[in-house]
């Protein structure tokens, strides 16, 4: 009798050794991205709980707590794309185990079947009679290699057993792991959406409030345009000037040495640009308001002057650093924005407001990730004002930075 494991088997095998890596790094990647948004919602309660202690104005409170909700619901889709990822890993593991259930039957049946062949004929004169009815000395020397083998392909056989019941233990254990783990993630998400429900009432509740007492804001708006277009007005002034004093030095071959006429340094320029999407936050907290033009959040109709950078929730006292190597231009005080630092990269500047203490002064040099300051609590707000301009066009900081 010769021993034929069927294709079926053979290919299972195969199937078997194929890489889970591409699952792995995926939900590596989720837990990343989850543990970066648990803990931006940290720290907007963090600033929420000091707002409250400080009788924060509404406006603020419901920024950060619209934040919180974005979060939350981002946390909450995350949840559901990783709950997906374990069911389909959970499916995958269960066909493997079943392959492998399938695999350790077939050896078990041939195996079987061996030995029950091996007792059936255990008396050596049977073996003996086996070989002398040959009808040839062809067949007397196959079989008699054949009843040889049978003893080793026992064993044999029994070693695949044993690792088969090896490898499904292993995945028996992996699968209950994995639903394990399903487990506590719906149960995440449940709080999750629990902590959502909430945080859209405050939102709510502060809605109402600051429709109650329309006139109180709208003045609060009107103070708040004023201070962020003269902020604009002066960068804008700032970087042109500075501009124009370093296209005019270019021109000059015998030009001044002073800071200001100093022409285009193009190898930094160069330098800062390559690293578009990988440049270093200037400081850890999540991104309350973001780039460009928005609407009031409770008065739609009315279109907030134009953000020209990003807004970084913080803590008081907290470290603000330079994002790229530069020259300090300007250290600058602004109504509503406290103490400003204009650093220069060749072409590109980057630019941090709402600052208490400045570690700088104009014509310091910086390195990356170099101290500028630390950020102060302005009108119950604490936030980082972050610009990138290139030349005379603001940029989107956050397409400069490097994903979170």
């Amino acid at each position: 009798m010769r021993l034929h494991i069927p294709l079926a088997t053979a290919l299972c095998a195969i199937f078997l050794t194929l890489p889970f890596g591409l699952a792995a790094q995926n939900t590596a990647k989720q837990e990343s991205r989850r543990a970066q948004l648990e803990k931006e919602i940290a720290q907007i309660e963090k600033q929420l709980k000091e707002n409250s202690r400080k009788s924060s104005n509404a406006l603020n409170s419901l920024s950060l707590v619209r934040k919180k909700v974005s979060n939350r619901k981002a946390l909450v889709a995350e949840s559901d794309r990783q709950i997906k990822a374990l069911d389909d890993s959970i499916a995958s593991r269960g066909r493997k185990a079943a392959m492998l259930q399938a695999r350790l039957d077939t050896f078990t049946l041939y195996y079987n079947r061996l030995v029950h062949n091996a007792y059936k004929n255990r008396d050596a004169r049977v073996w003996y009679m086996y070989l002398l009815s040959s009808e040839s000395l062809s067949q007397a020397v196959n079989r008699y290699s054949y009843l040889r083998s049978l003893s080793s392909t026992m064993n044999t056989q029994a070693t695949r057993i044993q690792q088969a019941r090896t490898q499904l233990s292993a995945e028996m254990d992996s699968l209950g792991v994995l639903r394990a783990n399903a487990a506590m993630v719906r149960e995440s998400r449940a709080r999750d959406l629990e902590n959502l429900r909430k945080e859209e009432r405050q939102g709510d509740k502060l809605v109402a409030e600051l429709k109650k007492d329309k006139k109180r804001y709208q003045s609060q708006l009107n103070t708040k345009k004023k201070q962020v277009e003269a902020l604009n007005k002066e960068i804008e002034r700032i970087i042109a000037q500075a501009m124009a004093e370093a296209k005019k030095a270019q021109k000059s071959s015998g030009g001044s040495s002073k800071t200001a006429s100093r022409p285009i340094d193009y190898k930094l320029s160069g330098q800062f640009e390559s690293n578009k999407g990988k440049l270093p936050w200037p400081a850890d907290g999540p991104v309350v308001e973001k780039f460009g033009r928005h609407n009031h959040p409770i008065y739609t109709n009315i279109v907030m002057p134009a953000n020209n950078g990003i807004d970084i929730g913080l803590s008081a006292g907290d470290p603000v650093l330079a994002v790229f190597d530069g020259e300090v231009r300007k250290v600058i005080v602004m109504p509503g924005y406290n103490k400003c630092v204009l650093v220069q990269h060749g072409g590109y500047f980057s630019f941090y407001c709402k600052l208490g203490d400045v570690s700088v002064k104009a014509g310091d040099k910086v390195k990356t990730g170099g101290r500028i300051g630390t950020v102060a609590s302005i009108g119950n707000q604490t936030q980082l004002h972050f610009e990138v301009w290139k030349e005379t066009t603001p940029q989107n900081p956050e397409s400069w930075l490097r994903p979170r």
